[in-house]
């Protein structure tokens, strides 16, 4: 693929959104909604791409894309032949191809666009176009084919004079070319009432001349659809989000309720685990294998192990190890970490924390900016106090450790390894380890706990 270069067209003013973000960086399924054709084009194997931007959108793209791709900037949205004759002073002579994309057409699959370029390949077509057949449509320019079946031109909705109310073969706006065609040809389009310059003119350019110009059958009717506004948007992710389920469901995920199930496109889950009603999964999370997750579970941008259980509780960017089980109606935030084995029960809050292995903390407890180490037993209510109103303090609790129902640990303090506090004890100062201690504050007793 060496010989080829993508061009995606993403200098759309976007008006219709009514946002002041960039019509291409609205979300899709997670993923800003550009990084679906940059990422299918390196799924081709095609190394050079080159996106298209305009003065307003152009930074806040660049922003996000970065250096994985080179750019080419539309001064003013004339159409999108004149942004591909921008796109095209960016390429040298080596290129003998060119596959251009819209950036708002999100939903094309590989598989249909291998089938476009083995056509475009094989055939020795000068362009080659991907169109969905038997739509019903008033918006999208239609496909016209001549007696050999090549396409001999399309026809915008707006110039359509024919019957409007009978299934016709659409434009997705995916297109393969040959360079020096290309080239020869996007000078001679000409220009609108408006001065744009329309890229599909060169269909009727190319057959008045004879050149060879196909249509390959895209192998989902979804593909052809574009994001314009706002409800055009959900329906693609509707559609996206339907797409990532089923890819789950075959890999050997169980998800029992789709219609209730929200995962992004960047979300990846373990074999034989279960997806129950009203879960969302959003960002870079991962789940393992053999996990049960729901129902009402929200987590982003976390890391859960294997055989580990979440039940209606939230994770945000926080790591549980195997064997892990939290909620009903716990919280993770930031920072938190347990380690395998931890029991998590309900109406506990972990902030920047680390639990270490066979850790419990059963009921309604803070646990932030802490260390605890393993077998620990946090009492029901138990708080780290780490913040004196100016500070983020710390607290260590040794191995072992037993914490007493309602104690305050008044950061910073270490309780030592074996140690034990009474209930509703407020801790100020270290407790030594395998020492008990009482009261308010706490006093440390001479004597070690079970022990006369």
């Amino acid at each position: 693929m060496n010989q080829w270069a993508g061009v995606i067209l993403a200098a759309g003013e976007g008006v219709r959104m009514k946002s002041r973000t960039p019509k291409v960086l609205h979300t899709i399924c997670g993923k800003p909604m550009v990084r679906y054709p940059v990422d299918l084009l390196r799924q081709l194997g095609i190394g050079r791409i080159i996106v298209v931007v305009s003065p307003g959108n152009g930074p806040a793209i660049r922003q996000l894309l970065g250096d994985s791709v080179e750019y080419a900037t539309q001064p003013r949205v004339l159409g999108t032949g004149d942004a591909v004759s921008r796109a095209l002073q960016v390429l040298d002579d080596g290129i003998e191809h060119v596959l251009v994309q819209n950036a708002d057409v999100p939903l094309v699959r590989s598989e249909s666009m291998r089938r476009l370029l083995e056509c475009h390949i094989s055939q020795g077509h000068q362009l080659t176009m991907l169109t969905v057949a038997g739509i019903l449509t008033d918006d999208l320019g239609r496909v016209v084919r001549n007696e050999m079946g090549l396409v001999s031109d399309v026809v915008e909705a707006a110039d359509w004079r024919g019957l409007k109310d009978v299934p016709a073969e659409v434009n997705v706006g995916t297109y393969c070319f040959q360079t020096r065609w290309l080239k020869d040809n996007l000078n001679q389009i000409g220009s609108s009432a408006r001065g744009e310059k329309y890229l599909t003119s060169l269909v009727a350019m190319g057959s008045v001349h004879g050149d060879s110009i196909q249509g390959v059958a895209a192998g989902d009717p979804a593909e052809m659809l574009g994001v314009n506004n706002r409800v055009q948007l959900a329906l693609v992710e509707s559609v996206q989000r339907r797409r990532i389920l089923e890819q789950l469901m075959l890999s050997g995920v169980t998800i029992q309720d789709p219609t209730s199930v929200y995962i992004d496109a960047g979300v990846t889950v373990g074999q034989d685990s279960l997806i129950l009603p009203n879960t969302v999964l959003t960002g870079q999370t991962t789940i393992g294998e053999d996990c049960l997750i729901g129902p009402g579970t929200m987590i982003r941008d976390s890391s859960v192990g294997d055989r580990c259980r979440v039940t209606a509780s939230m994770l945000e960017e926080a790591v549980m190890d195997s064997g892990v089980e939290i909620g009903p109606f716990s919280h993770l935030r930031p920072g938190a970490h347990l380690e395998s084995g931890v029991h998590i029960g309900n109406f506990v809050e972990v902030k920047n924390s680390r639990l270490g292995p066979g850790a419990v903390s059963g009921h309604f407890s803070y646990l932030g900016d802490a260390t605890i180490g393993a077998r620990v037993n946090i009492g029901a209510g138990t708080i780290t106090c780490n913040y004196d109103g100016k500070d983020k303090l710390t607290t260590v609790i040794g191995d072992g450790a037993f914490i007493g129902c309602d104690t305050m640990l008044v950061a910073p303090v270490t309780v030592g390894a074996g140690a034990v506090t009474g209930a509703g004890t407020v801790v100020t100062k270290d407790i030594p380890e395998g020492r008990l201690a009482v009261g308010v504050p706490a006093r440390i007793l001479d004597k070690t706990p079970g022990k006369s």
